[in-house]
């Protein structure tokens, strides 16, 4: 936790990975992050991973640091809370991160005019309205076409939420950006993020879309080859899998000389008339020919004896391993400053991140756990709203607004 972005006040009306991801971001950098939800909890409450007695492993993460507000959305008296929190007066409020429909009670028309220099970031699935999530997005864009064996049709999803996360710290970045703006014209701004978006145009900034479109088709899968380098598993004398990675001439040096392969690649290079030091491409282009050279010098030599020559020589390489070996990996897990064990709301007590970025000229502050469900709904009723102990407790009464017991 850091405290560059003290003082600001954010609500977020969410669910899921995107706008959730969006105001961890926000709460890590030090703004004081309201988070409302259904009483009882929303969709997303009791999402998988689970603890055993039932707690979301998953909310727990995405909600650490921010406080929460338990409110019945269905209820017109809860839905005027709900709007009368994201346009809570004060010059640094009036942030509002959201993936609730564009029509509707919390639409930006309905909170401009309660707000009018309101700066509201809305996640959605497709820039149409429809319903996209960050599987069906990764579906459209080909992808699973791209992922998997070479000689496997089947598409193959993969298991990060990549347009989620990537959505979630955008809209990070164009809510600072538009408060940035507003410091200077005073006006407020809605920002709509589809999710359809994000994927659409970062594939076209790595020029996945350029190269479909010039060459009438995208590209064929590769398995675990690195497109237009040289890179790929390779398996040990004693069974392990390594990854190398050879993109720079220095990188590509390197590996010849732990590996032992100057002269055979030399040989290959004047028979084929190319020098791969000076251009990935081409290692990339005959790989067919690189890969059994580089297969039986894995092959005779063990991952104890690699590894230590790979970083004497300055050689980009990985082992692979499960994440429970990774726990374990100082550089990750273990010894990472970024990590806090602490003891989260289901009373479990495992490692948890702060801020993911260091800054070396500031205190890293401790890391703050997701709260329990409502158990700021008093504190943020009476502090942003003005409303004293008797009227809270007839909305609590009505069934309007919950606490951290349900009640």
């Amino acid at each position: 936790m850091y405290d560059l972005l003290k003082g600001l006040r954010v609500v977020e009306g969410s669910a899921f990975v995107a706008a959730p991801t969006c105001g961890l971001y926000l709460a890590q950098m030090g703004a004081e992050v309201i988070r409302f939800d259904n009483i009882g909890g929303g969709p997303d409450f009791r999402r998988w991973p689970l603890a055993e007695d039932g707690s979301s492993l998953y909310w727990e993460g995405l909600n650490k640091g921010k406080k929460s507000v338990a409110i019945d959305l269905a209820a017109p008296a809860g839905r005027e809370i709900a709007q009368r929190l994201a346009t809570a007066p004060g010059p640094e409020a009036g942030l509002f991160v959201t993936n609730f429909p564009v029509d509707g009670f919390l639409s930006y028309k309905t909170l401009k005019a309660l707000r009018d220099d309101l700066i509201c970031v809305r996640v959605m699935g497709w820039a149409d309205g429809a319903q996209g999530m960050d599987y069906t997005i990764n579906a459209a864009l080909g992808l699973p076409q791209m992922t998997g064996p070479a000689d496997d049709p089947r598409p193959v999803n993969h298991v990060l939420a990549a347009w989620d996360l990537l959505t979630g710290a955008y809209c990070a970045f164009g809510l600072v950006s538009a408060l940035l703006a507003r410091t200077r014209d005073g006006q407020g701004r809605e920002i709509r993020a589809p999710l359809s978006d994000i994927g659409a145009a970062t594939m076209a900034n790595l020029g996945f879309t350029a190269e479909t479109a010039l060459a009438g088709h995208q590209r064929p899968r590769l398995g675990n080859d690195i497109f237009g380098a040289f890179g790929r598993d390779f398996t040990t004398k004693d069974g392990q899998t390594l990854m190398l990675l050879a993109i720079t001439p220095k990188q590509w040096s390197k590996a010849l000389e732990v590996l032992g392969l100057a002269a055979a690649v030399a040989v290959l290079e004047a028979e084929l008339g190319v020098s791969f030091a000076t251009d990935e491409g081409l290692r990339f282009t005959h790989r067919a020919r690189l890969y059994p050279l580089f297969e039986r010098a894995f092959a005779g030599r063990t991952a104890a004896d690699l590894g230590p020559a790979f970083d004497a020589g300055g050689v980009t390489w990985g082992a692979y391993q499960p994440l429970e070996a990774a726990l374990n990996d100082r550089r990750l897990y273990k010894d990472n400053p970024a990590f806090e064990t602490i003891r989260h709301p289901s009373g479990l007590s495992y490692p948890a991140p702060g801020a993911m970025a260091t800054i070396p000229q500031d205190r890293r502050g401790p890391v703050q756990p997701a709260p329990r469900l409502g158990q700021h709904t008093d504190e943020v009723l009476a502090d942003l709203l003005g409303m004293g102990g008797t009227e809270i407790g007839r909305l609590h009464d009505a069934g309007v607004v919950a606490g951290a017991d349900g009640r």
